[in-house]
């Protein structure tokens, strides 16, 4: 059976997974309303991945024994009405997410060797994985923006060169 502080931490991991999912939708959501339609079909495509980020943690959490697992749902999603301005503030906004979903991932980690969890320590090795590949994935994309700056031109190719981007071996 899992510990309370195990399951407790994996339960809040999970919520910030679907945080996650509705950042990049609320991000898709705008880069599709202002005509980028290679970014929006990108970032509505990562917002599908963070969920599949909460339910791998759900099912685990379900697998090993757990309660049912509850879901926050507060509503800040939806009230938050952010305007991005750019597609650099997106990919800095992004990044810097990811980062913090990293560090929580490595806390994550600290707690399930404190704990002797190594069940927890090894299926958290996956997203161990994952936070690398997504790290480097939107620093490599914010990098072109950046080097884009506003050149329109420049901005029109990076929207439609983002269709060729692979994740986790598929093709956007």
């Amino acid at each position: 059976m899992m510990k309370e502080k195990i399951k407790i931490a994996l339960i809040k991991q999970s919520n910030r997974e679907l945080e996650s999912s509705h950042i990049y939708l609320n991000m898709a959501s705008w880069s599709e309303s202002n005509g980028f339609d290679g970014v929006c079909n990108f970032l509505y495509d990562h917002s599908n991945e963070e969920r599949y980020h909460m339910l791998k943690l759900i099912r685990y959490l379900n697998g090993r024994g757990g309660d049912f697992v509850k879901i926050n749902y507060d509503n800040k999603f939806y009230i938050k009405n952010e305007n991005y301005e750019s597609l650099e503030i997106i990919f800095e906004k992004l990044f810097e997410h990811e980062k913090l979903i990293s560090h929580e991932i490595n806390l994550l980690l600290e707690l399930s060797l404190k704990e002797k969890d190594h069940f927890t320590y090894n299926f958290l090795q996956w997203f161990v994985k994952e936070q690398i590949e997504e790290e480097s994935l939107i620093k490599m994309l914010l990098n072109k923006i950046q080097l884009i700056k506003n050149n329109q031109l420049g901005i029109y190719l990076f929207d439609k060169s983002i269709k060729n981007i692979e994740i986790n071996n598929k093709k956007l």
